[in-house]
């Protein structure tokens, strides 16, 4: 598998490790960012705001904005999840400037089509003694484990460890040579030095200290051959010419070593400036958002529906729960950054002028359901009419209904205001094409009185009377009939609303009637007392 590599012993260098706090002020040309996630299941709302904040970086700043697939844990690997994330995406509105799916200069963007490329680097540190090759079976890593937990220690292969593991650095060169020749699978370890600080400056947390005899020797190249993230991710940023890695907290462990990788390599001159993002909480606080807390509490965690190809179980999604795309990347965006002022409403343009690095905040972010539902539900206010029609009238269809737009138009304008999610759109304006077909019998329990029925017939006899029926000649008429016949107006209405609705729920019910239209109206009277 490496070609160019001769047995050894390798030492280990004894260097101080200290990277100078980078100069954030650079030209805005070589802004370059990277959304880099791994096909292994569905995109969780964390890694969309990943993506976002991402996106709103390098539009703010005229960089590019790349999606590169890291698909070399081939174990790990889920059939459908790759083309799952690039609809997610799309369906948030995040555009890519290069990447798996329009390419760019420096294709290819998915790692298992670049596996050629990490050979030759991890070439090099093996050349440089900052890597060697480690033989050791599950067995074996076992086995350490076992033996260090009976003292009550974690078993960490690394500085403390590597000698007693089968490895280069243990063997003499013909053990390790006949390995080879006998077909002995190894893996490549980083070689971590001893006794070292890695100092560093993430353009969110500010200075990082990590000694570096708590990190271990973590594999770069495995034994099928391709390598491991911490590799190939520190390659491909330098060969993408990326200028940040923003990036979730989880990975900010792993920094030390890439930084070192950096160093090994020569590259500090081209080393990315790192941002590690606050994790998104579950709803108490406690612990990361996860799938099970979601399906506890009644909220998706994906941006779209997920079918689990290998259960079929189905996981719902923001957007087939009815949240407005834009909705739910605002929603996103303040999960972790504070725009410094009161404002909560933000257009995607607006976003990327008000967003700043220097403005994400430390601590996790709770994330609040009826929070994400107050959203979509301001967005709904903000959407045009006809924009919410194209939501709504695929449910018309199926249901048979055909009536003219600009009735809907009309029904849309006087419901949206009780709309939190798209389907609320059907659930709160059904009445208004479709007459009831049964009458809820508590509501009737409390305002049905001996007299109601007649009270009623008499009031539809008077709405016949009208000539011009609009909102001002039903209200004059409703408040001469209730005068005249000296009943308050909830006697009339209420009953009203339960036969024209067939609950005490909607809007108005001057506006319903005058929406509905006299006949319509008259032959809901009619049917709703021969019923009750």
């Amino acid at each position: 598998m490496v070609q160019s590599y001769e047995i050894a012993y390798l030492t280990v260098y004894n260097l101080n490790f200290a990277f100078p706090k980078p100069n954030y002020r650079m030209e805005t040309s070589g802004i370059r960012v990277r959304f880099a996630p791994s096909p292994t299941g569905p995109l969780h709302l964390g890694g969309v705001r990943t993506a976002l904040y991402n996106y709103l970086f390098a539009r703010k700043l005229k960089g590019s904005f790349i999606l590169r697939i890291e698909d070399t844990d081939q174990n790990r690997f889920v059939p459908g999840a790759e083309d799952y994330i690039i609809k997610s995406l799309q369906w948030c509105g995040l555009e890519f400037d290069e990447g798996v799916t329009q390419g760019g200069p420096f294709a290819p963007y998915r790692q298992s089509e670049r596996s050629g490329i990490y050979k030759d680097y991890i070439n090099i540190l093996l050349e440089k003694n900052h890597a060697y090759l480690a033989f050791d079976t599950a067995a074996d890593l076992e086995d350490a484990r076992t033996k260090l937990s009976q003292g009550h220690d974690q078993f960490q292969y690394g500085i403390k460890t590597r000698m007693q593991m089968k490895n280069s650095l243990s063997m003499t060169a013909d053990e390790v040579k006949s390995r080879i020749e006998r077909g002995d699978r190894y893996v490549i370890r980083i070689l971590i030095p001893e006794n070292q600080m890695v100092v560093f400056h993430d353009l969110i947390r500010g200075e990082v200290n990590v000694h570096t005899d708590t990190l271990d020797d973590k594999v770069l190249f495995k034994s099928d051959g391709l390598p491991t993230y911490h590799l190939a991710n520190v390659v491909d940023d330098y060969l993408m010419k990326i200028s940040h890695v923003i990036r979730g907290e989880e990975w900010l462990p792993s920094a030390p070593m890439h930084l070192l990788l950096y160093r090994f390599f020569g590259w500090e001159d081209s080393m990315p400036q790192f941002a590690h993002l606050p994790l998104i909480l579950k709803p108490d606080g406690n612990g990361k958002l996860s799938k099970r807390d979601g399906d506890r509490l009644g909220f998706p965690v994906f941006p779209m529906e997920w079918e689990d190809p290998a259960t079929h179980e189905i996981s719902h999604g923001y957007r087939e729960d009815g949240y407005l795309p834009h909705a739910f990347i605002n929603m996103l965006a303040l999960l972790g950054w504070n725009p410094g002022t009161e404002q909560e409403i933000f257009s995607i343009k607006e976003l990327t002028k008000a967003f700043s690095l220097d403005r994400i905040n430390k601590s996790g972010a709770k994330f609040d359901p009826p929070k994400a539902k107050w959203f979509n539900h301001k967005y709904v206010q903000l959407t045009p009419d006809s924009e919410l029609f194209s939501y709504l009238e695929p449910t018309l269809q199926a249901k048979g209904i055909t009536v003219d737009p600009e009735y809907v138009f009309q029904v849309i304008a006087l419901i949206k205001e009780r709309v939190e999610l798209l389907p609320d759109l059907w659930k709160n304006s059904a009445l208004f094409f479709m007459a009831p077909e049964s009458y809820d019998q508590q509501v009737k329990q409390k305002i049905w009185q001996e007299g109601t029925a007649a009270l009623l017939q008499e009031f539809a006899s008077a709405v016949n009377t009208l000539d011009i029926f609009n909102k001002d000649t039903l209200h004059n008429l409703v408040q001469e009939f209730t005068a005249s016949k000296n009943v308050k107006m909830g006697q009339l209405m209420n009953p009203l609303r339960l036969l024209v609705v067939g609950s005490n729920q909607g809007p108005g019910m001057m506006d319903i009637a005058v929406l509905l239209g006299k006949k319509e109206l008259l032959a809901r009277i009619s049917t709703g007392l021969n019923k009750i």
